[in-house]
């Protein structure tokens, strides 16, 4: 049975799912103004990529083709007498589409694109880097045309620093976590890039700034739960800065996690006032920089074993393989990492391990889109393999004082 009874409906509520009508964003009662979903683009395989020129060829063949439906959509209209379409008729956009099919449609680009007649533009300005899985950054072409869902996410990272991309990662830091209705547990990631719907499951995103649409810079964090921590905790010098890192905090919390199982599965996070607020603000504060820095991290020193080269060797084929009861991890035919401590693969999201969530973006899988299979199917293990030892020797660090702070927080909490 799925009981919540408990406290849930009195803690304080991280964020609202949706503004009412009349409601304005610095009247919620909550602690952050403005949360979003994860970009949903439902074609995932034609606008990310690990390499940048493939991503360019990609987006470019993908508005090309969609340009040259729109002007036969048009025709096609005019040929069959097609005044008023009405709002719905996807039948009709489908029929017409079952002729020539190339690139990945949706009802979202059928309804308010095509039948729209929109036409989209390449630019490679709108190639950036985004949180696709955790600890596994690939390019992301967000424009109009393919992204069917980007959220608030814009409202994040505005348009200017995405496209100077060296401002873009100072721009905001971004706290997700398992949206609602999640199956596997409950799990909580900071970035400082755009993250996909999938970063971590039916991502929830609330970040400590939000731009408006002259790209001014607020606070999302309301006025409203500064003053509630201030007076609970009787201390005039929180910032809101420290509830942003409380919020990280509490969200890795195993108790807590456990409590609220139920709760945080029908509606988002709420907050309970711990003692000892200021320990919370530190781990969450170097919860985030571990997280957020996981790519400048000093590599944890894992025992490297290569297998002598020959002359005349054949190619290695990867694996890309935990083995947990032997600690080690399996690179190629040729290379195995070793003596990874244990405590590493007990910092999991979802049902993986930080490290396995590497191994599993870095395999070579056969692209589901026949097009992208035919055309654009240029990923090689062997062109990432040093890139992929150095990133897990870094995630591997960063699990191993993660893990240090979460069982900090379990001995504090089994004390109480």
């Amino acid at each position: 049975i799925n009981l919540t009874d408990n406290n849930f409906e009195d803690l304080i509520p991280v964020a609202v799912r949706q503004l009412k009508k009349s409601q304005k964003y610095d009247e919620l009662k909550s602690i952050f103004q403005v949360s979003s979903n994860g970009i949903s683009t439902n074609r995932d395989e034609w606008v990310y990529d690990f390499d940048l020129s493939n991503l360019a060829a990609k987006a470019k063949f993908f508005i090309e083709e969609y340009n040259s439906e729109v002007n036969r959509w048009i025709e096609y209209k005019e040929l069959n007498s097609y005044k008023d379409i009405r709002k719905e008729s996807n039948p009709v956009v489908d029929k017409f589409l079952e002729e020539i099919n190339l690139i990945k449609w949706s009802k979202m680009i059928k309804r308010d694109k095509l039948r729209k007649e929109k036409l989209g533009e390449f630019k490679s300005s709108k190639i950036i880097q985004a949180s696709y899985r955790p600890y596994s950054l690939q390019y992301l072409y967000l424009d109009y045309i393919p992204i069917d869902l980007p959220g608030q996410q814009l409202n994040f990272f505005p348009d200017e620093s995405l496209e100077n991309h060296t401002d873009y990662k100072n721009t905001n830091i971004v706290i997700s976590f398992s949206g609602l209705s999640f199956s596997k547990p409950f799990q909580t990631l900071a970035t400082n890039y755009v993250s996909s719907l999938d970063f971590l499951e039916k991502t929830v995103c609330v970040s400590l700034y939000y731009y408006d649409e002259n790209g001014n810079r607020n606070e999302n964090i309301t006025d409203w739960s500064l003053q509630k921590f201030q007076t609970h905790y009787n201390n005039k010098k929180i910032k809101k800065l420290d509830i942003f890192h409380y919020t990280y905090a509490v969200l890795h919390n195993p108790t807590y996690r456990q409590k609220y199982e139920q709760n945080l599965k029908r509606e988002f996070p709420r907050l309970p006032f711990y003692e000892n607020f200021q320990q919370w603000v530190k781990w969450g504060k170097k919860l985030i920089d571990l997280h957020i820095n996981y790519e400048t991290i000093k590599p944890y020193p894992l025992t490297r074993i290569d297998l002598p080269s020959t002359d005349n060797q054949p190619t290695p084929k990867p694996k890309l393989k935990a083995d947990k009861t032997k600690d080690k991890i399996l690179i190629d035919t040729f290379t195995t990492l070793e003596k990874i401590p244990k405590i590493a693969w007990e910092y999991r999201l979802g049902n993986r391990s930080a490290l396995e969530w590497v191994l599993d973006q870095y395999k070579e899988k056969k692209p589901r889109d026949k097009t992208i299979a035919e055309k654009f199917n240029t990923y090689s293990f062997a062109d990432y393999k040093e890139t992929v030892i150095d990133l897990l020797q870094k995630v591997c660090a960063v699990s191993v004082e993660t893990m240090k702070i979460i069982q900090k927080m379990e001995t504090i909490e089994n004390h109480k």
